[in-house]
């Protein structure tokens, strides 16, 4: 137990230093195997007492009262059971902003930044407002990021599942930008309305034998519709490309986050999509597409780029 109780004359009485409880929720949370047990402490402890980490640790001798004692020792409890820190805390960090999450979508992943990062590149650099298509889009963290940076584009932001979506539209609130970010429920892009010129994501990619040794942490509170690629993990990207080119305008661009290991498969993928000669005969306008695999910043195989390319006369 997290702290000294001290029971008498009916009423709980308890005691505890920062310092003491950082040391014994420490503890608590390496028995459980856990990747970071200290920083998960301190900052489910930051979320109780609402101090930064400078601040906790400037000031160790500090005494949490029996509210607060009781609340931390709630959240370390969940952290205990291998729940996310976010869902825990109810918002995560994504390219600057926070975002509302829970258990009805994914926890924004840092390389899915590289995303948004492409996505501006492109679109600072075009000479007209860009058409998005943000596919899968869960918390709306692509789609937000994006239309926060780039307020002239048009944003559609579809995803399959009401519930994540209902997450999507109140992030977008919090960020006032639900006028400008379209909330499409569908199959992938089915829902789209126009052909866009840019399609960003981040699809299922986990294949049947990677979910098998996913960390309790993700395969017991992550939704597994978010994850599940199928038995190769291209099931969804597999389908996405197939439809691709009847949302596209010319000279569009996709952007798909992928395993580690696949790069070399959905670059195939792509080549057939959108250079195969018959699969472009209900659309001339497409003749070829450029495909690049980016690494992230670990150095490892995270996204693809396909630049269509238009056919010449």
């Amino acid at each position: 137990m997290i702290g000294d109780r001290e029971e008498g004359k009916g009423e709980r009485k308890e005691k505890a230093s920062l310092r003491r409880l950082l040391i014994e929720a420490t503890r608590l949370l390496q028995e459980e195997n856990l990747d970071t047990p200290r920083l998960d402490a301190e900052v489910l402890l930051g979320h109780v007492t609402g101090l930064t980490r400078a601040q906790i640790h400037a000031h160790p001798d500090r005494q949490l009262d029996a509210t607060d004692l009781d609340s931390y020792y709630e959240l370390i409890e969940r952290r205990r059971q291998h729940e996310p820190v976010a869902y825990i805390l109810g918002y995560k960090e994504f390219y600057g902003l926070d975002f509302y999450v829970d258990r009805r979508v994914l926890i924004p992943r840092p390389e899915t930044e590289l995303l948004v990062e492409k996505g501006l590149e492109i679109g600072r650099a075009a000479l007209y407002p860009l058409t998005i298509a943000d596919v899968g889009t869960g918390s709306g963290a692509i789609a937000i990021s994006l239309v926060v940076h780039l307020p002239q584009a048009i944003i559609y932001a579809l995803d399959a599942s009401p519930k994540a979506l209902e997450v999507a539209a109140l992030n977008c609130c919090r960020h006032n930008v639900a006028r400008r970010v379209h909330l499409l429920q569908g199959d992938l892009l089915s829902p789209l309305p126009e052909p866009v010129d840019l399609i960003a994501a981040n699809l299922p990619y986990v294949s049947g034998a990677e979910w098998e040794q996913l960390p309790r942490t993700i395969a017991a509170y992550e939704p597994r519709s978010a994850l599940d690629g199928g038995p190769d993990g291209l099931e969804a990207i597999r389908r996405l490309l197939a439809q691709a080119r009847f949302h596209l305008k010319p000279q569009a661009t996709v952007l798909l986050e992928i395993g580690a290991t696949q790069g070399a498969a959905v670059t195939d993928l792509a080549r057939h999509s959108f250079d195969n000669p018959l699969a472009g005969l209900r659309t001339p306008h497409f003749s070829t597409a450029r495909v690049e695999v980016v690494q992230d910043y670990a150095g490892l195989d995270r996204m693809v780029v396909i630049e269509i390319q238009a056919a010449s006369c």
